[in-house]
């Protein structure tokens, strides 16, 4: 075990044996550790295209997989007690602004699989292995518009969401799941090296500046205000949501954070949909 690192609660042990192999198991009996065998690696490709589509663009292949793990980065999967492999996370790892960092590309969960906490616990197997390694900050991007995936970056995980990105990846990965939608991106900076703190602060005192409709689905404008802290909502589940909603919603959060984040604002608090208020992203003023 490295120094310094202590059990999360709910496992029964964590291990690195002498081949950096990081292995920690559930008490549910799912193990979380590094992908080893070419049937794995390969297990981890087609549970790329059970998440994202048969002609998801962005796939990337058994080999890259293997060959990014031998130079320090990362693929490590959650395998159900009859070995089956539930998720996977992927990553590289290199320089960034002169300092050593880790991307974290790819995380995926089977969606029958989820609500057991098995994207968080792969997110602080790969921190293990990358601190092993040297690496003090990750990076990754998220859809705004995601709000499971908001509240488990910033909330629980105690990641920052650093830089807005427009149309990252392109209108066509060829995913079923994007479909023609802009593939805006938080990417997300997470110091690996702090100590676990408390999660962000919600403020009472939060004005909305996009809000949902009365039946649930569409976003509504509100006027931009000037005030500490703003609130800009998401919806519950936009895969939920017809094609012509989600432009819509991607448009509405595009324009509200952007003037925000270019007024000198930052993210500091999300907030799962809750007492009838929608999922939302605070934004105070720095």
């Amino acid at each position: 075990m490295l120094k310094g690192t202590k059990l999360l609660p709910g496992f029964t042990h964590l291990s690195v044996t002498t081949s950096d192999a990081f292995v920690r198991t559930s008490l549910d009996g799912i193990t979380f550790r590094p992908v080893k065998t070419l049937a794995e690696y390969q297990a981890c490709a087609a549970l790329q295209e059970a998440i994202w589509g048969p002609g998801f663009l962005e796939v990337v292949p058994p080999a890259i997989l293997m060959v990014a793990q031998k130079m320090g980065g990362v693929c490590a999967g959650a395998f159900g007690p009859d070995g089956r492999l539930l998720g996977f996370v992927f990553g590289i790892t290199g320089l960034r602004n002169g300092e050593l960092a880790h991307w974290s590309d790819m995380m995926a969960v089977l969606p029958e699989a989820r609500g057991l906490k098995i994207g968080e616990q792969l997110k602080q197997l790969q921190r293990e292995m990358c601190l092993a390694v040297g690496v003090r900050t990750m990076y990754w991007t998220f859809d705004p518009l995601v709000a499971r995936n908001a509240h488990l970056n910033l909330m629980r995980l105690g990641a920052r969401a650093s830089e807005y990105v427009v149309n990252m990846y392109g209108s066509n990965t060829g995913s079923p799941l994007h479909g023609a939608l802009d593939t805006d991106r938080w990417v997300a900076s997470w110091d690996l090296t702090g100590a676990p703190s408390a999660a962000p602060v919600v403020r009472n005192d939060g004005v909305f500046v996009l809000r949902m409709s009365d039946d649930g689905t569409a976003p509504v404008a509100l006027p931009l205000a000037g005030v500490a802290a703003v609130r800009v909502a998401v919806p519950v589940d936009h895969e939920q949501l017809d094609m012509a909603l989600r432009t819509a919603w991607r448009s509405a959060t595009r324009g509200a954070l952007l003037h925000y984040l270019n007024a000198g604002y930052q993210v500091t608090a999300f907030q799962r949909a809750t007492g009838g208020e929608p999922p939302f992203y605070q934004l105070e003023r720095a």
